[in-house]
């Protein structure tokens, strides 16, 4: 079973009146490339994050969010009335000092906009219990990406049981013109000589250059190469996990077989069933970026 690098996962938890949320997608990269955007009372804990999420994704460019939302009940912030006092007595000492005339409008709306009239009491320690809760979201969102994983995972398996069938398919149908193609070169090149009446030609010598060249156009070795190719892919992707990078290669070489072939044709049927295969193998190397 082959898995995707391509997932999503979403995680919440409740915690006093905090609204905990992870969140982490990953898409294809050659090596695990890990992006991550913490609130701060958790940066303390990025270390054991990375580590979770290396541990359980392996590959990918990965981004991983974990953030708070508070109830909007508890939103308002405090008036700190220590610094309002001082605010309003500072004020009144200015006035009297130099003889001004206090301001006819309400004060409040000026006061309040004040430095750290408005505050906040945030406690900044994190909790045992807090980072359990957390842990816990961030350790299912991990689990719902992996999920997706491996669903895609599936789907790719099937598209490239489809495209090897294919190919296979495709394989089999050149046979039938493989004699046929060596009859209509031999023919070829007999009656281009016969053309020249007044060429004296060797019936042995053309037999042996006749021999070296049809064997020079013969495909049986890449028809083979190209078989076991297509069941090592079928093999490999039955072998667990991580071999993203070896069924690339095999697609590598599986192309390499394929074009041989497409040159040595020689004739418009057998190339024309080399460009399908082509086109059935494109679709396999687009896809198997995206496995792990």
């Amino acid at each position: 079973m082959i898995l995707s690098m391509t997932g999503y996962g979403k995680a919440s938890a409740e915690f006093r009146d905090k609204k905990i949320t992870a969140e982490i997608k990953s898409v294809n990269s050659k090596a695990l490339d890990l992006q991550t955007r913490i609130a701060p009372i958790y940066r303390e804990k990025e270390m054991e994050l990375r580590s979770m999420i290396s541990l359980a994704l392996e590959r990918g460019k990965v981004d991983f969010s974990l953030y708070i939302e508070r109830d909007d009940s508890n939103a308002a912030a405090p008036i700190n009335r220590s610094i309002l006092k001082s605010y309003v007595e500072q004020i009144r000492d200015i006035v009297d000092e130099y003889d001004l005339d206090e301001p006819e409008e309400h004060w409040m709306p000026t006061l309040l906009r004040l430095p750290d009239v408005l505050t906040r009491t945030e406690v900044v320690e994190l909790t045992d219990e807090e980072w359990a809760v957390a842990r816990e979201a961030a350790q299912q969102a991990i689990d719902h990406l992996m999920d997706f994983r491996r669903q895609e995972g599936e789907a790719l398996q099937e598209k490239f049981n489809e495209k090897i069938a294919n190919i296979t398919e495709l394989l089999a149908q050149i046979e039938p013109y493989e004699q046929a193609r060596l009859e209509k070169i031999r023919s070829r090149i007999i009656d281009g000589l016969n053309s020249i009446p007044e060429v004296q030609v060797d019936r042995n010598r053309l037999e042996q250059e006749m021999i070296y060249y049809i064997e020079k156009l013969d495909i049986n070795e890449e028809k083979q190469r190209l078989a076991n190719h297509l069941r090592y892919f079928t093999e490999t992707m039955e072998s667990g996990h991580g071999q993203g990078k070896k069924l690339g290669f095999i697609a590598q070489e599986m192309g390499r077989e394929i074009n041989t072939t497409g040159s040595k044709a020689n004739i418009a049927e057998m190339q024309n069933i080399v460009v399908r295969m082509k086109d059935e193998l494109e679709q396999i190397k687009e896809q198997v970026l995206n496995v792990m």
